[in-house]
Parts: C-alpha cells; structure tokens; sequence
C-alpha cells in the first residue's frame, strides 16, 4: 500500500481547508512558553481534523491571535501574572493561576457553551494542560468532557511519582551527600535527575505535583508530543497504570506547520548567516526560554565556544544574566575578534529551522522536551546540560549508556511505594511491571556534568562535532529520525493516534 509523506500531507491540508465537523474545541495552555507551543501546535491539528477551535488563554503571555485567524480566542483573568514571576518562582506562579483563574474560566466556559446552544456548532469538549489542574473542577461543573494535554516527556512524567512516594517517606528533598547516589538498584538515574524546581515553598511543588497527577487519571484521555517508538514501554506503563486512553500522536510540529506561537520575537537572520557556513559544521547553542545563569556562567560558556574552534550560533536572551540587559558589554575583551566569521549571537532563533538546517551539526540544550525533540527529528546529536523539570530525566536518556533489565528485591520494595502513591491517586495496576522494562535509552548525545568550566565546554564540544564517538551518535539519531517519520505516514503510530482522538472527541 502506498503510503504518503509528512511533506505530502502538509502540501494538501495548505491547499484547501478540510471539511468543517460542526463541532468546537476549548483548549487552554499554560501560560509558559514550551506549554503554549505545543497546545497551538495540537489546536491545529485538531483543527485539520474538521474541528473549529477556540483557545481560552490568561492575561499573561497570551498568543497571538493574528498568528491564527481561523482560531477564535477568549482571555481570562489571572491574578496578574507578569513575567518577574518566572525567574522569580515559576513554581508559585502556576500554583496561583490554578487558584485565580477557577471562576473566571467557568465564567467563560458557561459563556461559550450558552452561545454554542443557538449554534450549529457545539462546543464538545475541552483539552487543557496538565499542570492546569484546576480545569478538572471547572469542567465538571459545567457537564463539559475533558481531555489532557501533558507537555513533558511520558518516561519523566513516570519520575513525578517517584518524587512523591519519596517525599512522602520523608526522603524528599534529596540529601546533598547523596545527589550523585544512582536510585537504589535503578543505576540509569541519580538522585539528582529527579524533576525538581527551585521553589520558596516547596510543599506548593509537591500539591500541585500531586494535583496534576491526581486530576490527570480523571480525565477522558491524555495526549502525548511523543510517539511511541520513542517512548513506548512508558507510554504503556502509564496507560496500564490509569486506565484512560493515551494519545502520543507527536512529534506535533512534523505534522503540520503551524503559525509561529513564540512568545519571544525570532530573529530569522541567523539562517542567512547558517546558508554560508559548511554542512554539519554549526554548533547550535539555546537553553530555552526560562534557564538563567550568572556572570561567570556566561563567560566560561562564551570561552568554551570560543576555543573549540567551531562555528557557532548562540542564543542570548536579555533576560539570561540577572540584572544584565546588555549581555553583549559581558563578552570577554577580544572575544568578538577571536570568533570573527564563525559566530553568530541572536536574542531568538527560529528553533524548528535552525535544527533542520544542513549547516548544523549538533546542539547545545537544557533538553526541554520540544528541544530535545526537535533535534531528535531533525537528526541532530545534543550536548546537555539542563537546569530543573522533566530536563534532568530527558538528559540522562539523550545521553545514558547503560540499560536496566533486572528488577531486585530491594527495588521491588522501592517501587511498591510508588505504585502505592499512584494508587493513591488513583491508578488501577497491581503491578509496577512496565517501570523497569522502560529502561531503554537513546545515546543521541553527552551530557556535560559541570558545564560552566572553560576547558569542559570546549572539549565536550569536540567530542560532540569531531571523531568515532560523534559518527555513533549520529548512526543512533538518524534511526530515530526515521521512526519519526514512519510515524507520521498513514498507518503509522501517530498517525492511528490522532485519529482514535478525532474518534474519542466524536463520541462525547
């Protein structure tokens, strides 16, 4: 059976709109960069499917609505978030944007749904982000099906319980002395990849972790940016374990190319600049829209660039370097002769193009998970160094070489206290059976332990961009490129996926 290309697919959905279902939509995002995009990205999807969308957003970091103008958007209250509240506490901010917006979402909700009465066009469901915990509430309240879009990765959505069940033991926070400590007979991750956020309140972080956990096994279904050769003994562990439909019908941004939903302006410059160097040469350097770093950070990491001796483009935002709005007056004197003709440093880059890019050869990143999977589709290995989150989990699987397929005593016990957090919340499996069988790992990448020393940058850079080990990785993330794209064509994975969730909204 002939079977059509991702590229094909784009090609027909641009040249006429599909035929429309007479059935709306409500998404709401997390107000954060790496949620808006996907939930746009997933909005336009469902839209491709016949689907009329309309996305309820917060006052803070709303999208553009130019950028959809076959959307229509609705704006809520909630509590004046303002972007000092991310580098501050992001934690504290998205607890309170559970707390503030509850009614004024309802207000909107009941407003969409008494004007869908004297429409042709109801509105059938919502799909909101996890960590909006509070949307299960407001749902209920007002008889409208609910559906879950998590953001993260499925293997570090699984590590969330074992915070959990290691902070209700009391275990949690981690030690100091045992931050490099592997989880007990669990040698793929140290204590210290736990996703975890700097946080004033830390009891916040652990009630909206369970709040998440907890109101996401009460929904209809959860939607994955992922797909399952990727991630598919997770995915299977989650399913068994809630018992509602899972839906990984990613990588979002391969299916269709949606508006741009960057809430930072991109600077497309940097692909004129990309078009004169040498293929495989580039190395691309972003750490996402939200990890800071100090002055010294920034130094040794503009040296490390400097003296690997390889092209660069670097992304630096204003808002990198506390109290620093001039970033460039922080380079190092000579540092802009040295690097002449082989560097290029931008606020913003267009992230998706850049990757694809020929020139580019590998990437610098804090392995968000829209990061870490952008460079998987595109086939570009990554030098990692994330901050906090899911980041720390998706690093060690980019980078790990070992596998785990033995299952002792000792761990049985340890994941018997997690599959007791989750039944707690609500989870129907017996067993945690599918936790250790996730143990497979990419080796896409390498991952720089102590990433603010001068000479650790430029030789991890080295390793990244030259010799035997750089050809390995490259062998490895093509492979997975590939599955990428059997995915998406007809009768792939993904594929099936997205449309067992046309299906599921359907029936409501």
């Amino acid at each position: 059976m002939e079977v059509d290309s991702v590229e094909e697919s784009e090609k027909h959905e641009q040249k006429s709109d599909p035929p429309r279902l007479h059935r709306r939509i409500v998404l709401f995002p997390c107000p954060l960069q790496g949620h808006i995009n996907p939930m746009l990205q997933l909005a336009t999807l469902l839209y491709s499917k016949g689907f009329s969308i309309t996305i309820v957003h917060t006052h803070f970091n709303s999208p553009n609505p130019s950028n959809y103008p076959l959307f229509s958007f609705e704006s809520i209250f909630d509590g004046n978030a303002s972007s000092s509240d991310v580098s501050e506490d992001v934690i504290a901010l998205i607890s309170n944007i559970n707390i503030h917006s509850v009614t004024p979402l309802k207000e909107c909700l009941v407003r969409l749904l008494s004007k869908s009465e004297n429409h042709d066009e109801p509105v059938v469901c919502m799909v909101s982000d996890a960590i909006m915990h509070f949307t299960k509430g407001v749902a209920e309240s007002v008889g409208l099906p609910r559906i879950v879009l998590r953001t993260s990765s499925a293997i570090s959505y699984v590590t969330f319980g074992y915070v959990m069940a290691l902070q209700k033991q009391g275990l949690f926070p981690i030690q100091e002395s045992r931050l490099e400590d592997r989880l007990p007979d669990f040698p793929l991750l140290k204590f210290k990849d736990l996703p975890t956020v700097n946080t004033r309140d830390s009891t916040v972080l652990y009630e909206l972790l369970f709040n998440m956990l907890q109101n996401t096994k009460a929904s209809l279904g959860l939607v994955w940016n992922s797909f399952e050769a990727l991630e598919k003994s997770a995915l299977a562990t989650i399913a068994n374990d809630y018992g509602i439909p899972l839906f990984p019908v990613g990588p979002f941004h391969k299916i269709v190319k949606a508006s741009s939903s960057s809430l930072i302006t991109q600077d497309s410059s940097c692909i004129s600049w990309l078009n004169t160097q040498s293929p495989n040469s580039v190395i691309y350097v972003s750490f996402g829209s939200i990890v800071g770093m100090d002055r010294t950070g920034f130094v040794e990491i503009a040296w490390g660039l400097a003296n690997s001796g390889h092209p660069f483009l670097w992304v630096v935002r204003p808002d990198s370097v506390p109290d620093c709005y001039d970033l460039l007056q922080l380079l190092p004197d000579g540092f802009l002769e040295i690097v002449k003709g082989r560097s290029c440093i931008v606020q913003w880059a267009p992230q998706q193009d850049v990757l694809a890019h020929p020139a580019v050869g590998g990437f610098w990143t804090h392995n968000g998970w829209n990061s870490t999977l952008e460079s998987i589709c595109e086939g570009v290995p990554m030098l990692c160094t994330p901050s906090f989150g899911d980041q720390k989990v998706n690093a060690r699987f980019v980078n790990e070489v070992c596998s785990v397929t033995k299952f002792s005593k000792k761990l049985r016990i340890f994941f018997g206290e997690i599959k007791a957090f989750f039944m707690e919340c609500g989870a129907r499996s017996k067993s945690m059976v599918g936790i250790y069988k996730i143990m497979q790992v990419w080796r896409v990448g390498l991952h720089l332990e102590n990433w603010l020393e001068r000479r650790d940058i430029e030789s991890s850079i080295n390793r990244l961009m030259e010799g035997e080990e750089r050809k390995e990785m490259i062998a490895r993330v093509k492979d997975l490129k590939e599955e990428t794209e059997l995915c998406l064509r007809k009768g792939g994975s993904s594929y099936e996926s997205l449309q067992s969730l046309t299906d599921l909204i359907l029936s409501f």
